[in-house]
C-alpha cells in the first residue's frame, strides 16, 4: 500500500518590478476580505459550510469586476474551500475537546456532551492578508525553477526565487499542488505544498522500540528497550527563554502605546520561530540517534491542554506555551524518511506504574524530587524515565499485535493502602 506524505516547500522571492509588490498585497488583502466575509456568513447563517453551498452564493458575488473584493475566478473558488477547511477544522477540535464540570458535591470532573460550532461566540476571523494559488492555473513555474509567476488581480507577476535549499523537492517524486503568498515584515514568501507517494514501512522491520515522555523539566525522555539506555533533553533553556519573553510582554503591555505593541509582536515572532526551531532539530537529532528500524511510542495528548489549564497561575504560561503537538507532527512526518513508525499510545498510568512489577500507585511518584519510588518491588529510578520505559512496553505489545495497547488499572496490581508505610 501507498501513503502520500504531504509537506510545505518554503520559497523566499523577490519581484522582478515595482507594479509586482503593489499587486500582490491587493489580491492578498482582497482575498483575506472575502474570506472574512464568506466566515461571517457562516456564522450568521447557523455554519452551514458546505463547499458547494458557499461557492453558490458568493462565486459571482466574487468574480464581479464592479465589486470591492473583485477576486479571479480560481481565487474565488479558493476563498470557499478555504473558510470550509477551517470552520470544518474547528468542528472537529470542538468535538475533541473534554468539556464538563466539577461535580460541587462529590468533586469529581463530570464530562457532558461534545460541544460544536453553535457554542462559538463570533465567527472565525482572517487576519493576515494572503492568497491561495492553485498549480498551473494561479501559479507555475518558468525557466526550471528560475522564476514563478503568480496570479493576481491586476495579471501576472513573476518573481525570482532567493533560496534554493527546496531543490530536492525537484526529483520528479514529489507532485505540486497549492501556493500560499504571505507577507512577513518587507520579506515574500511563497508556502507549496508537496506530496509523494511512499509505501507502508512493515511493523517486521522495526528492530527496537523507543518510548519517548514529553514534558517541562526534560522535554524528552527517550528509553530504548534494546539497550536499556534513556536520554534526556533537559527544558531548563526553553524555561529561561519563556520566563523572558514573560517579564518583557509584562513589561511592555504596561505601556500601551503602538511602538510597545508593535514591539511586542516582534517578540511573539522571534519566540515562536526559535520554539518551532528547537523542535525541528530535537525531531531530526531522534531520527539521526536511533536511525531508521525504529518504532517510536508516544503518549496521547488529546487533552492536554486542559489539564494544564488547572496549572498555578505564576506557572500556567510556562505550561502551557511549549507546542506538543508540533513536535508530535514534525516527528511522525520525519519518520517516513527514516523508514521508521511513529504510534500513539494511551498515556493513562504511565506515570504510576513501576515498569518492572507492574504494580500501578499514584503515590509511588514523588513530583517534588522527580522520582518514582516502587513499594513492592523497591525499584527506584526518576519519574520521567518510568513514563519513557512504560511507553515502552505499550509500543512492545503493539508490535506483538495490540492494536490499542494499554495500562487497566483493574487489571493491574494495586498497593493496598495498609501496606504502605
Amino acid at each position: 500500500m501507498q501513503n502520500a506524505q504531504v509537506l510545505k516547500m518554503q520559497i523566499k522571492f523577490a519581484p522582478d518590478d515595482t507594479a509586482g509588490p503593489a499587486a500582490m498585497q491587493e489580491t492578498m488583502n482582497h482575498y483575506r476580505d472575502a474570506c472574512d466575509l464568506i466566515s461571517q456568513h457562516v456564522f450568521a447563517r447557523n455554519f452551514k459550510f458546505s463547499t458547494f453551498y458557499l461557492h453558490t452564493v458568493f462565486y459571482k458575488k466574487l468574480t464581479d469586476k464592479t465589486s470591492k473584493l473583485y477576486l479571479k475566478a480560481q481565487m474565488a473558488q479558493s476563498t470557499t474551500r478555504t473558510v470550509a477547511a477551517q470552520y470544518k477544522a474547528l468542528n472537529t477540535q470542538q468535538h475533541q475537546k473534554a468539556w464538563g464540570w466539577t461535580n460541587p458535591d462529590t468533586g469529581e470532573w463530570v464530562k457532558e456532551r461534545a460541544k460544536d460550532l453553535t457554542d462559538l461566540w463570533y465567527p472565525i476571523h482572517f487576519k493576515r492578508p494572503q492568497v491561495d494559488l492553485v498549480f498551473n492555473r494561479d501559479w507555475s513555474v518558468l525557466d526550471n525553477w528560475a522564476q514563478l509567476s503568480l496570479n493576481t488581480i491586476r495579471g501576472r507577476v513573476i518573481v525570482t526565487p532567493i533560496t534554493t535549499h527546496w531543490e530536492k523537492y525537484l526529483t520528479g517524486a514529489w507532485k505540486f499542488g497549492t501556493a500560499k503568498v504571505i507577507k512577513s515584515g518587507r520579506k515574500w514568501f511563497v508556502h507549496i505544498s508537496v506530496t509523494q507517494e511512499v509505501p507502508d514501512i512493515p511493523l517486521a522491520s522495526m528492530q527496537r522500540v523507543v518510548g519517548i515522555d514529553r514534558g517541562l523539566i526534560n522535554i524528552l525522555t527517550a528509553y530504548n528497550d534494546e539497550t536499556g539506555e534513556t536520554e534526556f533533553v533537559s527544558g531548563q533553556k526553553l524555561l529561561t527563554r519563556r520566563r523572558c519573553g514573560k517579564q518583557q510582554r509584562k513589561h511592555l503591555q504596561q505601556k500601551q502605546t503602538p511602538a510597545a505593541r508593535q514591539r511586542l509582536k516582534k517578540i511573539g515572532h522571534r519566540e515562536n520561530g526559535w520554539v518551532t526551531n528547537m523542535n525541528h532539530q530535537l525531531t531530526k537529532a531522534l531520527l539521526d540517534y536511533y536511525g531508521p528500524g525504529t518504532l517510536f511510542s508516544i503518549e496521547k495528548l488529546t487533552d492536554i491542554r486542559e489539564t494544564l489549564e488547572k496549572s498555578p497561575k505564576d506557572k500556567k504560561y510556562e505550561q502551557v506555551s511549549w507546542p506538543f503537538y508540533q513536535l508530535e507532527q514534525f516527528l511522525t512526518y520525519k519518520a517516513q524518511q527514516y523508514d521508521c513508525i511513529v504510534i500513539k499510545v494511551d498515556a493513562h498510568y504511565t506515570s504510576q506504574r513501576c515498569p518492572q512489577c507492574g504494580t500501578i500507585d499514584k503515590r509511588a511518584r514523588n513530583h517534588q524530587r522527580h522520582e518514582y519510588h516502587c513499594q513492592q518491588c523497591d525499584c527506584r529510578t526518576n519519574d520521567d524515565r518510568v513514563a519513557a520505559m512504560n511507553l515502552a512496553e505499550l509500543g512492545r505489545r503493539f508490535l506483538a499485535g495490540d492494536e490499542e495497547p494499554s495500562f487497566d488499572s483493574k487489571k493491574q496490581k494495586k498497593t493496598k493502602r495498609s501496606g504502605m508505610a
